[in-house]
């Protein structure tokens, strides 16, 4: 290796998108069990933000980023499967806003060569938290019926074409004609404009009063209690984000009454914390996205050095689909 330096972005101290500042690092040598990628395509994921405001916690100094692909530069000791200059992708490992990142083998997947970096990034933890959502947190199958909020966001179109691909029906919200358009693209059989009409009263209408099998919210504040008002009896609300800040103290007295409900928080990591699933959800969500089965939008793509405003604009909401750095 030439140079033994790299370009990353380092947090020294929590808070606003001021605090990600470009910096120069040793390049990490792979210890036993990991692999050193060349990192051509980062994600850049709401997950970032948390762990930049502390609401998640990381020894600091630290690179944050949770999703890569690129090429395999170095193998550690013991680590088989995978060889140098191979096209690979991550998610759930810490440190991908940098030219060059760690990985353990064990949360390394290879990309089909029919997938360029980016589109392998693009699909990665988006993919797989839309995966897990649809397939496993509340099985759907056909003639459900359920409502994404926060339609044209990156989770939310790729989310919105599981679910139809299962044969549900589905509604979403957006705040704007244009992210209904998108919406609609993406197979929502019905887009509800939240800044115009009320999304509760709307869904019930739309449901003829029975409410929806599953609610999947990753707003949160501001949706929480309209989002469970959609639910029919025993419905499920799959609160996967907070976009729009914490959702306050719950009394669970409260689930009886609305019809036995049921809440889940889920995270990506615990549906992929063995092999075989990990393996399962990147493997159908990379190959449907190589095949165009899956349809990736990636919006904008910033340079490493731009991450703070990438962040900036992804907690605006200006944004659809998906957002990446190229290093």
């Amino acid at each position: 290796m030439l140079n033994p330096v790299m370009k990353a972005i380092q947090i020294q101290e929590i808070g606003g998108p001021e605090v990600l500042r470009v910096v120069d690092l040793p390049i990490p040598q792979p210890e036993p069990g990991q692999v050193l990628i060349r990192v051509e395509a980062a994600g850049v994921n709401y997950i970032e933000t948390y762990f930049r405001k502390g609401v998640y916690k990381a020894a600091l100094p630290f690179t944050p980023g949770s999703e890569a692909a690129g090429t395999v530069e170095e193998l550690g000791p013991g680590v088989t499967g995978f060889s140098t200059g191979e096209a690979v992708a991550s998610t759930s490992v810490l440190g991908s806003y940098a030219e060059y990142a760690l990985v353990p083998a064990a949360q390394l997947v290879k990309v089909p060569a029919a997938l360029a970096p980016e589109k392998a990034a693009a699909a990665m933890l988006q993919g797989m938290t839309a995966h897990y959502l649809t397939h496993s947190t509340f099985s759907l199958k056909s003639g459900d019926t359920v409502l994404v909020h926060a339609g044209a966001g990156g989770v939310g179109l790729l989310l919105t074409q599981m679910a139809s691909r299962l044969g549900a029906r589905v509604i979403t919200t957006v705040s704007t004609p244009a992210k209904a358009e998108l919406s609609c693209e993406a197979g929502a059989a019905e887009v509800i404009l939240y800044t115009q009409v009320d999304f509760e009263a709307e869904v019930k209408r739309l449901t003829g009063g029975k409410g929806v099998d599953v609610v999947y919210d990753s707003v949160g504040k501001t949706t929480f209690d309209k989002s469970l008002n959609c639910l029919r009896p025993r419905g499920l609300l799959a609160l996967f984000g907070a976009s729009s800040g914490s959702v306050p103290p719950f009394d669970l007295i409260q689930l009886s009454g609305k019809g036995s409900l049921f809440i889940t928080r889920p995270t990506l990591w615990h549906y992929i914390a063995t092999r075989a699933e990990l393996e399962w959800r990147s493997g159908d969500v990379l190959g449907w996205a190589a095949s165009g089965e899956l349809k990736l939008r990636t919006e904008y793509i910033y340079p490493l050095a731009n991450a703070a405003q990438a962040q900036i604009d992804l907690e605006a909401r200006k944004t659809t689909g998906k957002i990446l750095l190229e290093p």
